[in-house]
């Protein structure tokens, strides 16, 4: 492969990283940063009366896999009486599901 060509695929693949990148903390913004806090740490007014756990703390987020990230994000989340405790993300398919999953593990300090 030549150089050019390695500029090439590396311009396309830094294109859309960028723009996984943009879509997802879009996604964050729009979706989740209302509760979570824009950093993750669950310091909005409703995370505070929620009791949402701080995002950025790495021990927090060796507490669920990115499969329980994924479906709670999908499915919404329910305490044990059966009460909704944060709802399901509408409007995004899989693929920005997996990248809104990808953003929160960038929020680990």
């Amino acid at each position: 492969m030549t150089t050019p060509q390695k500029l090439l695929i590396f311009t396309f693949a830094s294109a859309a990283l960028t723009g996984f990148a943009a879509d997802a903390a879009t996604n964050w913004a729009e979706s989740c940063a209302k509760c979570h806090g824009a950093a993750g740490k669950g310091d909005t007014k409703m995370g505070k009366k929620l009791g949402i756990r701080d995002l950025t703390d790495p021990q927090v987020q060796a507490k669920f896999t990115d499969e329980q990230a994924f479906k709670a994000i999908k499915e919404g989340v329910k305490d044990e009486s059966g009460k909704t405790t944060m709802k399901a993300v509408e409007g995004l398919t899989d693929a920005d599901i997996n990248a809104l999953v990808a953003y929160i593990r960038t929020l680990k300090k």
